[in-house]
C-alpha cells in the first residue's frame, strides 16, 4: 500500500513538474493542482496508513492512536483543499484578465512567431 501511494505522489509531481514549465496558462494552472494534490497526499500518509481503524471515537474502545486513525493530518489535507481551491479560483481570474488584455495564453503575453 505504501509503495502505491508513493508512486502515485511520484507520478503527480512529476506530471505537475512538467505541466508547470509549459509556456501556456491553463497548462500551468493544472500542473500547480497536480503539485497540490501530491502533498495532500504527502501530508495524509504522513499519519501512517491504516486499515480497519476507527476515524471517530466508539463507545467501549479506548481512544489512543494505536486503535483510532490520526485526525491531525486529515485536518491539515482538509484545510490544504480548501486553500487550494481559493488558489485556484484566484489563477483562474489573473489567467483570464491577463487573456483579456493581452489576447494571448501565454505565460510571457507573446505569442512566439514559430509556433
Amino acid at each position: 500500500m505504501e509503495a502505491v501511494l508513493a508512486i502515485a505522489i511520484g507520478v503527480l509531481t512529476g506530471s505537475g513538474v512538467y505541466l508547470l514549465l509549459r509556456p501556456r496558462t491553463f497548462q500551468v494552472i493544472i500542473g500547480l493542482t497536480l503539485i497540490s494534490y501530491a502533498v495532500n497526499l504527502f501530508i495524509f500518509s504522513t499519519g501512517r496508513l491504516k486499515v480497519d481503524s476507527e476515524p471517530v471515537l466508539v463507545t467501549g474502545i479506548k481512544a489512543t492512536l494505536a486503535n483510532t486513525a490520526d485526525p491531525m493530518p486529515q485536518a491539515l489535507v482538509l484545510t490544504a483543499i480548501v486553500i487550494g481551491f481559493a488558489m485556484t479560483a484566484l489563477f483562474l481570474v489573473v489567467m483570464l484578465a491577463s487573456r483579456g488584455l493581452t489576447g494571448t495564453d501565454h505565460v510571457d503575453g507573446e505569442e512566439p512567431a514559430n509556433e
